[in-house]
Parts: structure tokens; sequence; C-alpha cells
């Protein structure tokens, strides 16, 4: 499915004016993933990126290219566990978002 341009600077606008939206994004990132939703999990993450620190920015605090993190958050990537890990704990830390999980 292909973004718009609108949309994408809908969710960043969104997302730098109301902090709820932000840790909305993340979570729901990572409830996804560890929902099995692996694809739907990396799209929201993407956009959780591209709304908030930015590929160049994550790439320097996770040491790897941005390049590398763009594929890895694309329809076609496969991200490793570990770089999955160091890429949301890198988000938590940057955004100020901490989360945690429950047994339900």
């Amino acid at each position: 499915m292909v973004l718009t341009r609108a949309f994408k600077e809908t969710v960043k606008a969104r997302a730098q004016k109301d902090p709820g939206f932000r840790a909305a994004l993340l979570s729901d990132a990572v409830e996804l993933l560890l929902e099995g939703d692996v694809e739907t999990g990396k799209a929201v993450l993407r956009d959780f990126i591209n709304a908030t620190i930015g590929f160049e920015v994550l790439a320097g605090q996770v040491d790897m290219p941005a390049k590398s993190l763009m594929r890895m958050f694309g329809p076609k990537g496969n991200p490793r566990a570990d770089n999955l890990f160091n890429v949301i704990h890198a988000l938590q830390k940057d955004s100020g978002i901490h989360l945690a999980v429950a047994a339900a």
C-alpha cells in the first residue's frame, strides 16, 4: 500500500504535537509485533520513526546504516530480533516512552 505524502505529513504533524498519539503509535507497533502481525507492526514502526526521530538520527543511535534500517522496516524487510529490539530500545529512549509487557 502506497501512502500519500499528505498522510505522512498528517501523521508527523500529529505526532509532533500529541504525546499520547506518539505513545499509542509505538505501543501499537510493538503490540502488533507481539501478536504476530509483523508486516503491520513494521509499517507502524516505520510511520513512528518517520514522524519522530527519523532514520538518519536513529541510524546513529543503533550504529546501523539508515538505508539498512529503511529496508528492515520496508514491506520485504526481515529484521533480526537483536536489531529490532535495539531499535525499539532507542525509540523508547529518544521519545521518553517506556513500554512494559504484562501477562494477560
